[in-house]
Order: C-alpha cells, then sequence, then structure tokens
C-alpha cells in the first residue's frame, strides 16, 4: 500500500504538469504569433486542458472495420506507459526518487527506445495506408537519432563514470555540463526534438503541406487518441527533466550558491530547470519550419553521426591527457 501512495504521488502531479503542459504551449505560440490563446474556460483559461480531455472522452471511439483490434488499442496504452515509466527513476531531490537505479541512464534509454514500438503498433493495426507511411517516417527518424541521444549520453557516461541519475547530478555541484559539454547539448537537444516528434522533426504527421493527417495515429479518435496525445506530452516534459539532470545539475546549484535554505527547495530547483527546456520545446515550436524528410535523415547521419564520434573520442583523450579521468 505504501508503495502504491509512493507510485500515486509522483504519477499525479505528473500528469497535472502534462495538462498544464499543453495550455502553456497554447499561451506560448499565442504569445509569439501575437495572438490572445485560450482565455475563456477557466480563469485566463487554466481550465482548458479538461474542457478539451472532456471534449476527446466523450467522442465516439471509431475504429476501422479491417484493423487488428487487440494492436489498435495495445498501440496508445504501451506508448502512455512506456513514458509514465520513465519517471520511476528520476530523483526529485536526495533520497526523493521512487527507485535510486544504479543503472538508470541505460533504464531510460532502454525505454526510449521501446516507445518505438507502440508508433509501429499504430500505423501497422490501422490498415490504413496514412498511418502506415507515417508509422514508418516515425520509426525511421526515432531509431536514427536514438544514435545521436545515446552518443551523447555516453559522453556524460564517460565524464562521470556512473550511469546513476544522482551520481550524476553530484558530479556537478562545481560546474554544470552544459558549459564544458556545450556542443555536445546542442545535438543532444537536437535528438530529443526528434525522439518526440517536435517541430522541426514532425514531419511523419502529413506526407507533404497539403495533406491534414495526424501520421501513425490518423485513425485513432476519442480516448485512444487522449492516450497518444498524453505520452507525447509526458515525453516532452520527462526529457526536459533529463535534460536539466544531465547538463543543468538537477536539483542542485552551483556551490558558489548553496546554502541550508537550497535544501528544501531542491524539487523547486529541478522543476524550475525542467521549465526552461519545456519552453525551448515550444519556443522551436512557433520558430522553425518543418524540415523535409530526406533533410532530416541527412542531417542525423551525414552531419550530427561524424559529429557524436569525433567527441566520443576527443572527451575520454582530454580526460587521459590531464589525468582526471573518472575510471
Amino acid at each position: 500500500m505504501i508503495n502504491l501512495l509512493d507510485v500515486l504521488l509522483v504519477i499525479l502531479p505528473i500528469l497535472l504538469s502534462v495538462a498544464f503542459m499543453t495550455i502553456i504551449e497554447r499561451k506560448q505560440l499565442a504569445a509569439h504569433q501575437r495572438r490572445v490563446g485560450p482565455n475563456t474556460t477557466g480563469y485566463y483559461g487554466v481550465l482548458q486542458p479538461f474542457s478539451d480531455a472532456l471534449k476527446l472522452i466523450v467522442k465516439e471511439t471509431v475504429i476501422p472495420s479491417q484493423s487488428n483490434k487487440i494492436l489498435f488499442y495495445l498501440a496508445p496504452v504501451s506508448s502512455l506507459i512506456f513514458s509514465l515509466l520513465g519517471w520511476g527513476i528520476i530523483p526529485f531531490g536526495q533520497g526523493l526518487a521512487l527507485s535510486d537505479f544504479s543503472l538508470g541512464i541505460l533504464y531510460t534509454v532502454a525505454l526510449s527506445s521501446l516507445g518505438i514500438y507502440g508508433v509501429l503498433f499504430a500505423g501497422w493495426s490501422a490498415n490504413s495506408t496514412y498511418a502506415f507511411l507515417g508509422s514508418l517516417r516515425s520509426t525511421a527518424a526515432m531509431i536514427s537519432y536514438e544514435l545521436i541521444l545515446s552518443s551523447a549520453i555516453l559522453i556524460i557516461i564517460i565524464l562521470t563514470g556512473s550511469f546513476n541519475f544522482t551520481s550524476i547530478i553530484e558530479n556537478q555541484q562545481a560546474i554544470w555540463y552544459i558549459i564544458p559539454l556545450f556542443p555536445v547539448f546542442i545535438f543532444y537537444f537536437i535528438s530529443i526534438l526528434a525522439e518526440t516528434s517536435r517541430t522541426p522533426f514532425d514531419l511523419q504527421e502529413a506526407k507533404n503541406e497539403s495533406e491534414l493527417v495526424a501520421g501513425f495515429f490518423t485513425e485513432h479518435s476519442s480516448v485512444p487518441f487522449v492516450f497518444f496525445f498524453l505520452a507525447e506530452y509526458t515525453s516532452i516534459v520527462l526529457f526536459s527533466c533529463i535534460t536539466s539532470i544531465l547538463f543543468l545539475g538537477g536539483y542542485h546549484m552551483p556551490e558558489l550558491f548553496i546554502n541550508d535554505s537550497f535544501i528544501n527547495l531542491q524539487s523547486i530547483i529541478l522543476g524550475l530547470k525542467t521549465c526552461i527546456f519545456c519552453f525551448m520545446f515550444v519556443w522551436f515550436r512557433a520558430t522553425l519550419p518543418r524540415m523535409r524528410y530526406d533533410a532530416l535523415i541527412e542531417l542525423c547521419w551525414l552531419n550530427l553521426l561524424p559529429v557524436c564520434v569525433a567527441f566520443i573520442i576527443l572527451v575520454p583523450s582530454i580526460l587521459i591527457a590531464f589525468n582526471i579521468s573518472p575510471y
């Protein structure tokens, strides 16, 4: 019972944060585009996410007659479950984690890879050409940029000598990794934009600009669509949180600013850092145009991947040259 309460104490705030991430995105996009945005449902529009959820839930669930119904329902459920499972090892403060797993980074990368199956199941089970093409495009993009993501994380592991998130946070008390590893942060952030299918890497949502289709979940409606929607925004908040842990010191501030009052504010510090990257997700969506699919794949394999390999060789070489290797 105690373990169940611990899980609920983590999941419920996460689902609320995901709900408010949608309203924050709409308000921020409105600000970028000089519009008002949602402002009638609740005070300043804060109840708009709940209104949207209610509208989708009461809609009729339409299932294609020739679809594989088991996989059709399994796809959105699996996507949401894999997105939520990633929060199980996030340290919200000293000793504030459901599981302080020693191989936490490997767990996170494995869950990120398993999320591809939800995309494949959705596109194939619907028995629709648009959904199938969207799932193939999304899967190819996710697998390609998984290499970039793993390479950037490998550089962090080489620098710290640990797979544990708490150890990585503790190693950043002197300096945040975003400062010495700023080029690594750039291609890491590009990879998580592609992993979460965000602009400018959301081209799998349409074959071209003239088609109003939603990609791999074109045939999903009502509650299954809500699950995909929640899975996408849960992944955005999760990757923002992981980015703040890997590059901004997580719940820690640099030693120059640390005093006893910060111990009680660790979760708030992590939340504020997470909000910075959530803002960047929306900022890029409001600013950058969608890339062509061939440009997306070319950017990964011909531009980013060679740079990643170079940094994987460069970073340990510097550590060994200055005799500061953690091994």
